[in-house]
Order: structure tokens, then C-alpha cells, then sequence
């Protein structure tokens, strides 16, 4: 499950937050266009701007799910039909690039791609269809694009916060340090376990009745793949500050506020108590995939995913119990969007 498209500038930070990194004033001019795609296993997601006051403004973006890993796991390749439905949209992207006479670009890939033994056969093959040049990036350059793209959405505070990023073949997770402007990373974990690969692994469930189990198995076996790290972790960090950066949290955002269609402007930075969204992810876990999909702000899109992500965040807030989630709808293309303008690296 990906994130929805932005579609208007961002919102500047309350005083309460930390201030966003600011653009290295007279590098840029604010006519230039800066653009960013980031290549998931579930989305293809593109974001378009230019400098704007402390931050900057997105002009255009693009947002479409393209399952590009599915079947990945039992099959270890990129199916053909999820190659033509991500070359498509790559196409689409790369239309939008040359419209808005974009002045810098940087295009990632992340988990399929570095899954996957076609995976660089995939890159040469998009890179001659549609001229856009995808970079392989690390688990480790992927959680801290995330980070850099979020961090002025974490909660105030003195204890290091915890960022996490559901993605659809794993999920990162990030604990930082955020006593300064620009946040420090204490450490990291990949899980590889998404909303993709978890859905594949441990199937939909067309049996009511097995609904619990399918649920109870998912939980399990993303516990097994976070406990070395939650084990790891200094015993103070027990109970972090929480922020989420992904289509599963957007999306239970959403659901929590009964909205009838999805809002960026009132979904990202959100703060949620998370027996609510305890609540919801137990809810949705019990309905079927028909039920789901009647459901605004998930549909049929995401009906079949988003039981593994409820799965996922659910494990994260057991590992780390918290009051309250905050909710971004930013991250990756953010974070290289201030890359490219010039902002440090945390």
C-alpha cells in the first residue's frame, strides 16, 4: 500500500515541531524543478518541486499502484505482467518530468528490485523504454530517505522516537535521536516482511473462520523478524515516540476519521491514540475481503493488503507500546527532494 499523491504545497510545521531543514539559500533558483520517484514493491510514486520559503512547493505528482513484486516471493523473478503495468506507469512519470522541465531527478528502487534475480535486467529494460534511470538503494539508505522525509512530524520530546515505514516487501524501522535540528540515527532494522509479501505469505482468507488464524499467523511471524532489534534496543527505549510514514497508516489515518474520500491536508501529521488504531486493525481484521473493499479510503486497491499492514502496525505497537502514533504522508521522495536541495544527511 503506497502513499496517495500529494496535491498541494506543504503545510508549514507548528512552532511546536522542529522546524523543517532549510534549502541552501541562493543555490537554487525557486523556478527550478526538483523531482523524485520512488519505485516500491507495491507503488510507483512520483513528486515534483520547487524551492519554496523554508521547505518547498510540489508542483505535480503521480501515484499508482503497480504491484511490481507481486508473486516475488515464491518465484524470486519480476513477473512480466507486473514489469508491463510498472513500465507503464514509468512512462507516465517520465512524461511529467519533461513537461515540467525538471532541472534535477533521482529515481530509487527498494525491495523487489533488490530482491529479485531479473531485477537489474528490469532497470536496463526501464531505463531504454523511458529514459528514467533507477537506483538500487540499500535497506539502510531507504529507512534513512524515510526519516529524512518525516522527521519534522515527530511528537516533541527529550527520549529518542522511533519512525517506522510499512512498505510492500518490508518494513523499516528507525530509532532517532531528534535533540537536534537534524535527527541522528541510533539504529535501524529491515524487516522483510511488507504488506505484499506478508499478504502472500500467509494468504487473504476467504473463510470467515479463518480470518483470526491467517491474522494470528501474520502477527507471529512479523514479532519473529522485529525481536532481534526490539532486543537490541537500550532498556530506556521501552516506550518511543511513534511516527508512520506509509499507505497502511494514511489509510487507518483516514479510517479513524471517518472520511469519505481521502484528505492529505488532514491526514498528514495527525496524531492518533493508538488503542484507536488497536481497534480499527482488529475491525478490518475480522471482515472479509468483499467487506473491506466497500470501505472509503480503502476499496478494492487496497482491500487485499491492508489486513497485512494492520498486521504489521499492530506488532510495532505491542514491540513498543505508545499513547499516540503520529501519521505522515511523506517520506522517501521527500526526503530526496532535500537531498537534492542540498539539506544534510541525518
Amino acid at each position: 500500500m503506497g502513499d496517495h499523491s500529494a496535491r498541494k504545497p506543504y503545510r508549514q510545521a507548528t512552532p511546536a515541531r522542529p522546524a523543517p531543514i532549510r534549502p541552501h539559500k541562493g543555490r537554487w533558483s525557486d523556478a527550478q524543478a526538483f523531482a523524485a520517484l520512488d519505485l516500491g514493491t507495491n507503488n510507483c510514486r512520483l513528486l515534483i518541486a520547487r524551492p519554496q520559503g523554508n521547505g518547498f512547493a510540489v508542483i505535480d505528482a503521480f501515484s499508482r499502484i503497480v504491484r511490481l513484486g507481486e508473486g516475488l516471493a515464491t518465484s524470486g523473478r519480476l513477473s512480466d505482467a507486473a514489469i508491463e503495468r510498472t513500465i507503464a506507469a514509468l512512462r507516465v512519470c517520465s512524461d511529467k518530468l519533461k513537461r515540467r522541465n525538471v532541472t534535477l531527478a533521482r529515481s530509487v528502487a527498494t525491495e523487489a528490485c533488490r530482491r529479485a534475480s531479473n531485477g537489474e535486467a528490469f532497470i536496463a529494460r526501464a531505463l531504454a523504454e523511458t529514459g528514467i534511470h533507477l537506483d538500487i538503494i540499500t535497506a539502510e539508505e531507504e529507512a534513512r530517505l524515510a526519516v529524512l522525509g518525516c522527521h519534522a512530524l515527530i511528537e516533541p520530546g527529550d527520549d529518542p522516537a522511533l519512525v517506522f515505514d510499512i512498505g510492500g516487501g518490508s518494513t523499516e524501522l528507525v530509532l532517532i535521536d531528534t535533540a537536534s535540528p537534524i535527527p541522528r540515527v541510533l539504529d535501524w532494522h529491515s524487516a522483510p516482511w511488507g504488506v505484499v509479501s506478508l499478504t502472500e505469505h500467509a494468504g487473504i482468507g476467504a473463510d470467515r473462520d479463518k480470518l483470526a488464524d491467517i491474522y494470528a499467523h501474520m502477527r507471529a511471524t512479523v514479532a519473529a523478524s522485529m525481536a532481534p532489534f526490539a532486543a537490541r534496543l537500550p532498556r530506556s527505549v521501552r516506550s518511543p515516540r511513534l511516527l508512520g510514514t506509509s499507505g497502511t497508516v494514511t489509510t487507518l489515518g483516514s479510517v479513524h476519521l471517518q472520511l469519505s474520500s481521502y484528505d492529505r491536508s488532514l491526514v498528514d501529521g495527525l496524531i492518533v491514540p493508538t488503542h484507536a488504531m488497536r481497534q480499527i486493525s482488529e475491525q478490518l481484521s475480522r471482515m472479509t475481503l468483499a467487506e473491506r473493499s466497500t470501505l472509503p479510503c480503502i476499496g478494492a486497491e487496497r482491500a487485499d493488503l491492508v489486513v497485512a499492514g494492520c498486521a504489521i502496525l499492530e506488532t510495532i505497537m505491542d514491540l513498543w507500546p505508545a499513547e499516540r502514533l503520529g501519521i505522515a504522508d511523506r517520506g522517501i521522495r521527500e526526503g530526496i527532494l532535500k537531498r537534492l536541495m542540498g539539506s544534510p544527511r541525518p
